[in-house]
């Protein structure tokens, strides 16, 4: 049911702002729903966030039907109001008409989503560059007297 069980937690500097990056729960099919129930424990990571990263592999000919699942398990677990940013990963394995047809529709317009291959190192710039600014956002929000110019110092 999934790559990982196992929540990882790292500190993260980009552009010198510094903040932690958690990798929670992987789906890699449908979570039934008595087994959300079991792991919810493991998705307080989630809840938690401030940001989430929803990691698409859309070479997966169900990856529709993957982003569902895991909306649907947000809304289960009280986290779909949550800072939201859409990645959509293996776009190298994306003929160059399915990529363009991919970048064109609404749910990469509309989500203001990231295309990127993690393998072929594709679009990470891109990627990095959404992140920080959100984090950024994020940090604003949440403590208006720090300025971004002088990271935190976190031991």
């Amino acid at each position: 049911m999934f790559a990982t069980l196992d929540t990882t937690v790292r500190k993260v500097v980009i552009d010198r702002v510094p903040f932690l990056l958690s990798d929670t729960v992987g789906f890699l099919r449908k979570l039934p729903h008595n087994l959300v129930e079991c792991f919810k424990s493991t998705l307080d990571e989630v809840r938690e966030s401030e940001l989430l990263l929803h990691v698409v592999d859309v070479s997966h000919p169900a990856y529709l039907e993957h982003i569902q699942v895991v909306k649907e398990t947000l809304i289960e677990i009280g986290a779909a109001d949550k800072d939201t940013l859409m990645v959509f990963n293996k776009v190298d394995k994306l003929s160059e008409e399915e990529r363009e047809n991919l970048e064109n529709t609404w749910m990469v317009r509309e989500n203001n989503a990231v295309t990127i291959s993690a393998g072929r190192n594709l679009g990470m710039d891109n990627l990095r560059s959404r992140v920080i600014e959100r984090v950024r956002f994020h940090y604003r929000d949440k403590y208006p007297h720090f300025h971004l110019a002088e990271p935190p110092h976190w031991e």
